[in-house]
């Protein structure tokens, strides 16, 4: 298993859509997290709502703090907000620049949601290529 990290300012709405579909999607290679550099008191509703509707349950998610993941990583995504992270051990990093639809109607969340989906199917075959041991 590898650990792989979601990260945003608040991590109420992308990040919590990425591990979401994350855990459904890797949850057989990675042990998946999602973190925010601020506080916020909840996820939107919203961003639950738009993974409720691809058959996803979001039960228990809540915003955390980047103290509250792995201080060591295989894999950490950033999702386009411009996150500057403190220094977080990986051996790899990407930014998935995804637009963010707080204050938007649900469609821009399914929006968001869909290409969260089409990117951890790409990150599934990165970390396959890189770790071929973890292929069934």
């Amino acid at each position: 298993m590898v650990e792989v990290a979601f990260v945003c300012i608040h991590n109420s709405c992308r990040s919590q859509m990425a591990e979401t579909i994350g855990k459904d999607l890797l949850g057989d290679i990675a042990r998946v997290h999602s973190a925010g550099t601020e506080d916020y008191p909840e996820v939107k509703p919203l961003a639950l709502e738009a993974v409720r509707e691809i058959g996803l349950d979001p039960t228990g998610q809540s915003p955390k703090r980047l103290d509250a993941i792995p201080q060591r990583l295989d894999y950490l995504i950033t999702m386009g907000c411009g996150v500057e992270c403190p220094y977080v051990p990986t051996a790899y990093r990407e930014d998935w620049g995804l637009d963010d639809p707080s204050g938007q109607p649900l469609e821009a969340f399914r929006e968001t949601r869909d290409e969260i989906v089409a990117k951890m199917h790409r990150l599934r075959e990165q970390i396959l290529a890189d770790h071929p041991e973890l292929k069934r």
